[in-house]
C-alpha cells in the first residue's frame, strides 16, 4: 500500500539529510510535487518497517547518489499546506538529520532534477524555504562549533 501524499488520512513522516562539505550544503531541486521545481534538503518518506536513520540513508542514496551516516537530529517540524477550503492538502512531520558523507558522488537521482553545493550566503539565490534555510544554518553552526566534521565530498 502506498501512502497518499495529497489529502492524506493522517500526517505523513518525512526525513531529510543535511550534508555539509567544504563550507557548502548539498541542495536538491525537486522533480515532482509537492515541491516540484524548488530547491530543498534531500529526503523523502519513511517506509513501513524502516527506521528513521535507515530512511535518511536510503533517501540520500536514491536522490543524490551519496552514502551517508546520520549523526545528529537537527530539527523536527511540520509542513502543512491547506487548500482554498481550509482542508489539509499536505501534512508532513519532517525530521532532518545532520549527515556525514561516507562515499559516492553527488548527482541527481530518483525525483531530483539537479544537485548543488551552496555556501550559507548562496542559499537565497536558490530560493530555499525559510524552514530549510533555518535547518541548514543549524547544520553550519554545528560544523563551526566543532560538534561534527564537515564530512567528505562536495
Amino acid at each position: 500500500m502506498t501512502t497518499r501524499r495529497e489529502y492524506p488520512g493522517q500526517p505523513i513522516v518525512g526525513v531529510g539529510g543535511v550534508v555539509v562539505s567544504n563550507g557548502r550544503a548539498l541542495l536538491i531541486k525537486r522533480g515532482s510535487p509537492p515541491l516540484e521545481g524548488e530547491w530543498s534538503i534531500p529526503g523523502g518518506l519513511l517506509e513501513i518497517g524502516e527506521t528513521l536513520l535507515e530512511a535518511v540513508k536510503r533517501e540520500l542514496r536514491e536522490e543524490t547518489g551519496l552514502e551517508v551516516r546520520p549523526l545528529d537530529l537537527i530539527e523536527v517540524f511540520e509542513r502543512i499546506e491547506l487548500d482554498g477550503s481550509g482542508t489539509a492538502r499536505y501534512h508532513f512531520v519532517v525530521l532532518d538529520y545532520f549527515c556525514e558523507t561516507m562515499g559516492g558522488e553527488a548527482r541527481a537521482g530518483s525525483d531530483v532534477t539537479h544537485v548543488a553545493w551552496a555556501r550559507p550566503e548562496e542559499l537565497v539565490q536558490y530560493s530555499v524555504s525559510s524552514t530549510a534555510t533555518r535547518v541548514i544554518m543549524k547544520a553550519f553552526q554545528m560544523v563551526r562549533a566543532g560538534e561534527r566534521s564537515a564530512g567528505r565530498g562536495g
